[in-house]
């Protein structure tokens, strides 16, 4: 690709590219450095960022020389601020002969804090220019992207996700969640000792409040990287929190394609969507722990567990099949609607509902299906299947399968969940439940089975099949079969938002109710061992 001469004028004149550095010292390491083990290569050097290759480079030669000592291309670098007048670039280096490439780094030291800062501006202008001019190609196409998240991933919904997540008032509505806000807080404070003196990854740091804890727990260093414009909220929050701010530097990129210049002791996220898996961001937390961590290491959280049990709600399932209702015309301005009635019946009922319900609408107790995120693989998230196994408490007409979620962070001081079961204080995950178009009848003790099908799509979201079947039950029942089944299929992208707001919750006046007995989050560190609880739960 040629990079015109009016391009080159454009991204020259809108940009400094020429800076005098005070010091450059290589990075070196065995496999990849020029030097012997451990030497460092150490002078003072003229950094030019230039286009003349048909692509955007920075070049850094020495003072004395005419040859370039570095010649790093922008779109497989990285550059982290460490100090006021300190910074480290990291890069991709292509090894022809052995057909591989490795990591690389330059440390770089500044004059001054004005130098620093012009440097760090320009970086980011010509790798915006460099990811404009290689987007486009002479005939009008795009060049297809190698990035993992964007292979599985339709641009449409990445740019929604990644502006939704750029703003304030949204990142304002997840810190107000004193549930999710607090519980975060308490998990890192109560557990110091595995924090203090650690390097810390923070994935999808939103605002930074995470890394900012992380710190306030004694990490070494945290590496809050984030991918959307957010990003620079959390450097402004951050260098507005001095004391804090010199242990954190904020990385804008996808956590599939930025590079550290070291490994984590721990990682920390909040990756959790509706029904746990919503928005494939858990897919992102896996892939930092393989790029990141180190073996052995902590993840906050560790475990999650999704939570079902059958349901009766009479009022949500009229207030659904009501919504048809319009379609049932006959003479809408001289127009009979009724031939769409059956199609808007079924897309109402395609709906998951989101709110916050009273756990004495359960008619079984709950069962879990658990997600170890320090050992499941990636594509394992692609598709979950679980099969569902229930003995009904009452008799009663079951409208859906309810769900809800909860997350572990096994300190090595104190264990704390994050549940967003019902009766518990809402969050703003609330709960989910998906609504059956065909509701099936049960009786006291009577077994009810299923299967709970979640399939990955590109919308980073899943698409949900539910089945239930209630079996005989009763004098006869082992030759018996199934007497009734019910199915849908939901879009969990596009739910029904029931609630805007947390209902009032006062913990003196709730009593637990007896169906969720089971779903007891004081576990014990020794539990952890338990095979039962990291192995999902049995088909019978």
């Amino acid at each position: 690709m040629e990079v015109s001469i009016e391009q080159e004028k454009h991204v020259k004149s809108s940009s400094p590219s020429v800076f005098n550095l005070a010091s450059v010292t290589e990075l070196a390491t065995p496999s990849s450095s020029v030097l012997p083990s451990g030497a460092v290569a150490r002078f003072s050097a003229v950094a030019r960022f230039s286009a003349d290759s048909g692509f955007v480079e920075l070049r850094i030669r020495r003072d004395s020389d005419s040859i370039d000592a570095f010649t790093i291309d922008l779109k497989k670098a990285q550059l982290f601020k460490l100090g006021s007048l300190h910074s480290i670039c990291m890069f991709q280096v292509n090894d022809s002969n052995k057909e591989k490439s490795y990591s690389k780094g330059v440390s770089i030291n500044f004059r001054n804090v004005e130098e620093s800062s012009a440097f760090h501006t320009a970086f980011e202008h010509w790798e915006k220019e460099d990811a404009i001019q290689e987007s486009h190609l002479p005939n009008g196409g795009v060049l297809a992207s190698t990035s993992k998240f964007d292979s599985k991933i339709e641009s449409s919904s990445a740019k929604m996700y990644f502006h939704y997540y750029g703003q304030l008032l949204h990142q304002q509505n997840m810190l107000q969640d004193y549930v999710r806000t607090g519980t975060y807080y308490a998990a890192v404070i109560e557990n110091r000792a595995d924090f203090t003196g650690r390097v810390v990854v923070d994935v999808g740091a939103g605002s930074g409040i995470l890394s900012l804890f992380a710190a306030q727990a004694g990490a070494k260093h945290v590496y809050a990287v984030e991918a959307s414009e957010m990003a620079e909220y959390a450097r402004k929050l951050i260098s507005g929190n001095p004391l804090l701010a010199q242990r954190i530097t904020v990385i804008k990129g996808k956590v599939e394609e930025v590079e550290l210049p070291e490994k984590a002791d721990i990682l920390i996220s909040e990756p959790m969507g509706t029904l746990l898996v919503n928005e494939r961001m858990l897919e992102s937390y896996v892939i930092a722990r393989d790029r990141f961590l180190v073996p052995n290491g902590k993840m906050f959280p560790g475990v999650g567990r999704i939570h079902m049990a059958p349901f009766s709600d009479e009022y949500l399932f009229v207030e659904i099949a009501n919504k048809a209702l319009f379609w049932q015309q006959q003479n809408y301005y001289g127009v009979d609607l009724t031939p769409l009635h059956g199609s808007a019946f079924q897309g109402y009922f395609s709906q998951p509902v989101v709110d916050a319900f009273d756990p004495r609408l359960l008619v079984a107790p709950p069962m879990s299906h658990v997600l170890d995120f320090a050992a499941m693989k990636e594509e394992e998230l692609y598709e979950i299947d679980i099969p569902l196994r229930f003995v009904a408490a009452v008799g009663t007409r079951i409208h859906g399968l309810a769900c809800w979620f909860d997350v572990l962070f096994n300190g090595s001081t104190v264990q704390r969940w994050l549940t967003t079961a019902p009766g518990a204080p809402t969050t703003h995950w609330y709960q989910l439940r998906c609504v059956l178009s065909q509701p099936i009848y049960v009786v006291a003790g009577q077994e009810i089975t299923g299967r709970l099908h979640l399939v990955a799509h590109t919308a980073q979201s899943y698409t949900i099949y539910l089945t239930l079947s209630a079996k005989m039950w009763g004098p006869g029942a082992d030759q018996g079969g199934i007497i009734q089944t019910s199915s849908c299929k939901l879009d969990l992208k596009e739910p029904y938002y029931r609630m805007s707001q947390p209902q009032a919750y006062t913990p003196q006046d709730q009593q637990p109710h007896p169906l969720m007995q089971s779903q007891d989050i004081n576990i014990q560190a020794d539990d952890l061992d338990d095979s039962d609880l990291l192995q999902p739960p049995q088909q019978n």
